[in-house]
C-alpha cells in the first residue's frame, strides 16, 4: 500500500461497483433491470512514460501487467485480461494516439461478489486512459469497448447492464435500464426508515470459468426455437408466458425454465419500479423473494448459502427482503455461485447510504488545474450538489438515450 500512497500521478480515477435490486441475468435477454452504482470503488493513479511501455501493478495480486500497444496478446493471468482488452479496443477506436504509462490501484470491491469488480476495473482503465490522452471517448463509446473487452479477452459473454451501471450510476437513484433501446430512466431510492444492507456469502465465481455462459446459450436456443413459429419476437423476455408453454415439449427442461424466468423477471423488475415511487418497501419485499425464488428454481443460479440467509431472513420482523445482488451462477459440480445478498433492513431516522456516483476523474491533490471535469464529480465525502454530480437535465421520467451501436470491431478473439 505504501507503493500506491507514494505513487506521483497525473491522473487519479474511481470507478464505482454496482448492485442490481432485480432483473437479473435479463440484460442479454431483452429485458429491464434496476442497477445502481454504490460507494465501494477501485482507485486508480496514472502517470504518463516516454515510452510505449504501459506497467499496472494492482495493490491486490503479485505478476504485475507489463505490456507493449504493438503486442496486445492474451495474458494467461485472468486480471490482465480485462485492461488487455480495454486498451486493443481504444487502439482500435483512436490508433498511435496512446503511449506507455504506469498505473496502480487498489480497491475496496471484493473479486468475485457479484457487484461488478470486473466492469468497475475496465471502465475506471479506460476513463484514465481516455483523459491521460485526450481521447474524447464517449461515455457510450467507452461502455462499448469495455463490453466487448470482457467478451473477447476475459471470455464473458455479458450483457450490457454492467458498465452501464458503472459510468452512468447517480448519487441516491436507481437506473431503470431498458436493454433493447439502451436507454434509461432514473429511479430515486425511496426507502423511508430503511437501509439496504450487502452481505458477502463469501462463496466465490469466476463468470469467465462458470456456467454463465452456458445460460446465455440456454436462452438464445429457446429463443431460437420459438422464434420458428414466433418470428416477431427478437427477444425471449418479451415473449409471454403462455406462448412460452406451446413450446414446453419443443425445448429442453432447462431453455424452458430459462425462458418462463427471463419473462416474469422482466415484469416483476418494472413492478418494482412502481412499488420504489410509492414507497412501498412491503410489496417490493415481497416482489424480490419472489425473484429469488425464481432464481433459485428456474434459472438454478443459486447457493446453499445465500438461500439459507434469504430463508432466515423471513423471520426477522425488520428485515423485508433478501436476495443475491447479480448473475449468480450454481456449476454443476462445485459451487461458484455469487455470493453478495442484499436485504433492506429498518434503521430507525436513517436513509440509504450505499449509493455512490459514475467513474470519477480528478488531478491528483497539488497537481495544475486540478479542476475536476463539469460531468464528474469529487470523492463521496466531498460530493457536490446533485446538479454537479449529474452534469445534465435529464428528467427522472424521461428516458436518457444512449447510441451503442456505433462501434464496429473486427471479430479477433470469437
Amino acid at each position: 500500500m505504501e507503493k500506491f500512497i507514494n505513487f506521483l500521478s497525473d491522473l487519479e480515477v474511481e470507478s464505482p461497483g454496482r448492485i442490481n435490486l432485480i432483473g437479473e441475468h435479463i440484460d442479454y435477454n431483452g429485458g429491464f433491470v434496476l442497477p445502481a452504482a454504490i460507494d465501494k470503488v477501485i482507485h486508480f493513479k496514472f502517470k504518463k512514460r516516454e515510452d510505449h511501455l504501459i506497467h499496472v501493478q494492482s495493490m491486490a495480486f503479485d505478476n504485475a501487467l507489463k505490456i507493449e500497444l504493438n503486442k496486445l496478446n492474451k495474458s494467461p493471468i485472468s486480471w490482465h485480461n480485462y485492461l488487455i482488452g480495454v486498451l486493443y479496443y481504444i487502439n482500435i477506436l483512436c490508433p498511435e494516439k496512446i503511449h506507455g504509462f504506469d498505473c496502480v490501484f487498489k480497491s475496496n470491491l471484493p473479486v468475485g461478489s457479484g457487484i461488478s469488480s470486473s466492469a468497475a476495473l475496465e471502465c475506471g482503465f479506460a476513463k484514465g486512459i481516455n483523459e491521460l490522452f485526450n481521447l474524447k471517448l464517449s461515455n457510450e463509446e467507452i461502455i462499448s469497448l469495455c463490453q466487448r473487452a470482457e467478451h473477447d479477452f476475459a471470455g464473458t459473454k455479458c450483457g450490457i447492464m454492467d458498465q452501464y451501471a458503472v459510468i452512468n450510476g447517480l448519487d441516491n437513484h436507481f437506473l431503470l435500464l431498458n436493454c433493447q433501446k439502451i436507454t434509461h430512466k432514473l429511479v430515486p431510492a425511496k426507502f423511508l426508515n430503511h437501509n439496504i444492507i450487502l452481505l458477502n456469502t463469501n462463496i466465490s465465481h469466476d463468470l469467465s470459468t462458470s456456467e454463465y455462459n452456458v445460460r446465455t446459450q440456454e436462452c438464445q436456443s429457446a429463443l431460437d426455437s420459438i422464434q420458428i413459429k414466433y418470428p416477431d419476437y427478437k427477444f425471449l423476455c418479451d415473449i409471454p408466458v403462455e406462448i412460452i408453454k406451446e413450446f414446453k415439449i419443443n425445448l429442453s427442461i432447462n431453455e424452458y425454465k430459462r425462458a418462463v424466468f427471463a419473462r416474469e423477471e422482466t415484469l416483476r423488475t418494472q413492478q418494482a419500479v412502481d412499488f420504489l415511487k410509492n414507497g412501498d418497501v412491503i410489496e417490493l419485499g415481497n416482489l424480490l423473494y419472489s425473484s429469488h425464488q425464481g432464481l433459485r428454481d428456474l434459472y438454478e443460479v443459486s447457493c446453499k448459502e445465500l438461500d439459507f440467509l434469504v430463508e432466515f431472513t423471513k423471520n426477522i420482523r425488520y428485515c423485508v427482503f433478501a436476495g443475491m445482488t447479480n448473475d449468480s451462477i450454481k456449476s454443476k459440480d462445485v459451487n461458484s455461485s455469487n455470493r453478495a445478498w442484499t436485504g433492506l433492513e429498518t434503521v430507525p431516522n436513517s436513509t440509504s447510504s450505499i449509493f455512490s456516483v459514475p467513474a470519477i476523474v480528478r488531478k491528483p491533490s497539488g497537481a495544475k488545474n486540478n479542476k475536476s471535469p463539469a460531468n464528474s464529480c469529487t470523492l463521496k465525502v466531498e460530493r457536490q450538489p446533485m446538479s454537479l454530480v449529474t452534469g445534465s437535465n435529464a428528467n427522472v421520467e424521461e428516458d436518457v438515450p444512449f447510441n451503442l451501436n456505433i462501434l464496429s470491431f473486427p471479430n479477433m478473439y470469437n
